[in-house]
């Protein structure tokens, strides 16, 4: 018989100790005179009929046998026989007080007690009222083999999952620490609704399965999950959630289930990969429906184990929110953790037909190389490609389809048109897929070849000229011709101070520039360590180095065309035939050709080859380095490609420049073997007689002459 009883009157009996009849006034043989009619009945609550049989070999196998009926039953006279009707419910914590601490649900008596509800289990529920029997015995109904069919007498469905589950398998198979009902629900854990907040269930929850998982030695090494695997579920953002009192948080019941727990590579389980979006789609149901409609999400429901689902993206229990930057879904991460391992595979690639290059050359445009400079800002896959929603570019929906493209790029390049749709968005520099941009790139590089190359023969053939030369004055084997110790004006202060501050932009723009290019290089890294805004500072640096260097070339050009030394300057500047001979003549004389030596005016040939390609380069740089820096008004005037061309003739125009510099200029400043170890004109304005007689010797007389004309001219007045 089950029967709920009012708490107040069950537990009084218990806790007044209310008196009971003698156990000689009326024996159970006396009750049996009455209690064994199988016809003996009463109406009870709800007018249910209700039978007051009572057989007495259960009585006797009951750990109760001992007892007479009166010691459980009171509440009316020993001599008034027949007793009433109703009597008192019996009291079990008349004698089992112990029981509220004790019990394995004393804390769910121990509340109904003290708020005088009725608890949610009577105790004859569970222990039955004439046969009762201690779980210690060995095949009674609530020793450890039995409890599953026990407690499934009422609670049906969690009976019929449990023993399909891991840890009713475990189990049955009487593996060491496998857990059963009261493992878990020991000690009125309150996994029942309406017993307690969803908050302290969670958090109930998640300490119950860690107590195991991630305490018991025995669970712990039988589990493939690693111990650092389970405990990251803390860190993680559900863990943060829950311990920040959000109730909607999911914990570890939430994912794997209670009573229908089963192991990720069981096809039923609810972490087996098919049915992750499912189990997400708890929380995240509009993500999961946008997710659905993807091209992931339709591959994983037409049963396809290599398309990525929510964990593949997001992690199992190491799941961080996109904002932190240690999460693979992090805008610097994504890109490289998240997309990069399936579209960089050459087994996936080949298997469905993907581009594997996507990644490749994701990361060499101007987003992939700033997000490797460490730029959150740039985009990545997803502010493409979108997260959840990814579909294929033919697909009219996509946001990578081209008709789509001007609203997908407007989200960063406000004004964007339908030209951004213009020329490819992944680039690949081969003749078949990028004609014009690859003959670009090829023409600069034969160019620079070419061009550094030779620079580089003309100067290893002067050195080493110069350098036997010297050495042969050194060990006295040549005399050194005598010359005076006058110093002579090479470059006033405002030529100086225009050199300065394109010497120093120009460093800038070739360290800020490359800086983009190689971000993983050995001398960006630090800079990238001393602040994670080092990339934002770095373009702006590079512009405001670019916007120095054009100032100070228009202000060049005005001392050219409007200051008497200007004029004087690019008069002396201009190319003439007589460079071309000269060059012959040095090259002659370098090959051991010839014994005649070149003489130079106040610029050489090498002088006027350095100074007109700077401005070209200058002019050059200026143009592409205006249409990369205003790029939303530029791709809508000339188009994606038209953009593209001015970046690739801007990144090898720079190597160009910085080549040249360092082949040529640099020689000529610093390691010319006649000016070792530097020519200070550019600091000090001036060059001594004997560096103006070994590199400009008809300058030099020029001087003289003019010195002595002037002379003369004094002596005459």
């Amino acid at each position: 018989m089950r029967q709920r009883v009012v708490v107040f009157a069950l537990f009084l009996g218990g806790l007044f100790q209310l008196s009971a009849p003698s156990a000689l006034a009326q024996t159970r043989a006396d009750c049996l005179t009455c209690h064994s009619d199988s016809t003996l009945t009463k109406e009870g609550p709800g007018k249910k009929t209700i039978s007051l049989f009572t057989d007495e070999a259960i009585l006797n196998k009951s750990t109760h046998a001992k007892l007479a009926c009166v010691a459980c039953h009171v509440g009316f006279k020993p001599d008034d026989l027949p007793h009433k009707a109703t009597i008192e419910p019996v009291a079990c914590l008349r004698c089992h007080a112990a029981a509220v601490s004790k019990h394995p649900f004393h804390r769910e008596l121990a509340q109904a007690i003290s708020s005088h509800q009725q608890p949610s289990v009577a105790c004859t529920d569970c222990h039955g009222t004439h046969e009762v029997d201690s779980p210690r015995t060995a095949g009674s109904k609530f020793s450890a083999g039995h409890l599953t069919a026990s407690c499934g007498s009422c609670h049906e469905r969690e009976a019929e999952h449990f023993p399909a589950s891991a840890h009713g398998k475990a189990l049955a198979a009487g593996v060491k620490g496998a857990p059963n009902c009261l493992t878990c629900h020991r000690g009125a854990i309150a996994f029942v609704a309406g017993t307690a907040d969803s908050l302290s269930i969670k958090r109930a929850q998640e300490q119950l399965c860690l107590s195991c998982h991630l305490n018991n030695p025995d669970v712990r090494a039988r589990t493939s999950p690693t111990a650092g695997f389970i405990s990251a579920y803390e860190s993680s953002v559900h863990g943060a959630a829950l311990r920040k009192g959000n109730a909607k948080a999911a914990n570890c019941v939430s994912c794997h289930g209670s009573h229908d727990m089963k192991k990720g590579t069981d096809p039923g389980s609810f972490v087996s990969r098919a049915n992750i979006p499912a189990t997400c789609a708890q929380c995240h149901a509009d993500i999961a429906k946008t997710f659905g409609q993807s091209v992931h999400g339709v591959a994983v429901q037409k049963g396809n184990s290599d398309a990525p689902v929510c964990t593949t993206c997001h992690g199992e229990h190491t799941i961080l929110g996109p904002s932190d930057p240690q999460s693979r879904v992090a805008a610097k991460n994504v890109s490289a953790q998240v997309c990069s391992p399936c579209h960089t595979s050459v087994l996936l690639s080949g298997k469905y037909g993907l581009k594997s290059d996507r990644f490749r050359t994701f990361t060499d445009s101007y987003h992939g190389l700033a997000i490797r400079g460490g730029s959150i800002a740039a985009a990545n896959c997803a502010s493409c490609h979108s997260a959840h929603d990814i579909k294929p570019s033919s697909d009219p929906t996509s946001s990578v389809n081209k008709a789509n493209l001007a609203v997908t790029c407007g989200r960063c390049h406000p004004g964007a048109n339908e030209r951004f749709a213009i020329g490819s968005v992944h680039i690949s520099l081969s003749a078949q897929k990028e004609p014009l941009l690859y003959w670009v790139a090829t023409a600069y590089i034969i160019l620079i070849v070419l061009v550094v190359g030779g620079m580089f023969l003309h100067n290893a053939l002067d050195f080493i000229k110069k350098s036997k030369r010297q050495l042969m004055v050194r060990r006295g084997l040549a005399e050194e011709e005598h010359v005076g110790h006058a110093l002579y004006l090479r470059m006033s202060l405002g030529e100086r101070l225009q050199h300065g501050t394109l010497l120093v932009s120009f460093v800038t723009l070739v360290i800020t520039g490359f800086a983009l290019k190689f971000p993983e290089a050995w001398w960006v890294a630090p800079l990238q360590r001393v602040s994670p805004s080092v990339f934002s500072i770095r373009s702006i640096v590079h512009r405001i180095a670019g916007v120095v260097m054009v100032l100070v070339s228009i202000y060049h050009c005005y001392y050219l065309f409007f200051v008497p030394r200007g004029k004087e300057l690019l008069r002396d500047l201009l190319p003439t035939l007589q460079d071309f001979r000269d060059a012959l003549t040095v090259m002659r004389f370098n090959l051991g050709r010839s014994t005649v030596r070149a003489r130079f005016g106040r610029f050489s040939y090498i002088e006027k080859t350095e100074y007109w390609a700077l401005v070209w380069g200058t002019i050059l740089m200026g143009a592409t380095g205006a249409i990369l820096w205003f790029d939303n008004t530029c791709i809508g005037l000339l188009t994606k490609l038209g953009w593209d061309v001015a970046r690739t003739v801007h990144y090898y125009e720079a190597w160009l420049a910085t080549l040249a510099i360092i082949v040529w200029h640099l020689y000529f400043v610093i390691f010319n073997p006649d000016v070792y170890p530097m020519n200070l004109a550019w600091w000090k304005g001036t060059l001594s007689e004997r560096e103006m007689h070994e590199e400009h010797p008809l300058e030099l007389e020029r001087l003289k002459e003019n010195d002595t004309a002037r002379a003369n001219a004094e002596d005459d007045e």
